[in-house]
């Protein structure tokens, strides 16, 4: 019978645990995207600053 109880307990505190995982992830996503700045209106920012054509060879 204290088994279940263990396991119970166990659960509780792995639930907690990525909680406080989530929580400390959406505060860093959030001081993210405040220092990232403003972009210019229909500018994606995934693709901001890339040159369309032939690309430079890589040198290795």
């Amino acid at each position: 019978m204290q088994r279940q109880g263990a396991l119970k307990r166990q659960k509780e505190r792995a639930r907690q645990e990525k909680q406080r995982e989530k929580s400390a992830n959406k505060l860093e996503r959030r001081k993210e995207k405040d220092t990232r700045g403003d972009q210019p209106p229909g500018e994606d920012p995934d693709i901001a600053g890339i040159v369309p054509g032939p690309q430079p060879p890589v040198v290795d």
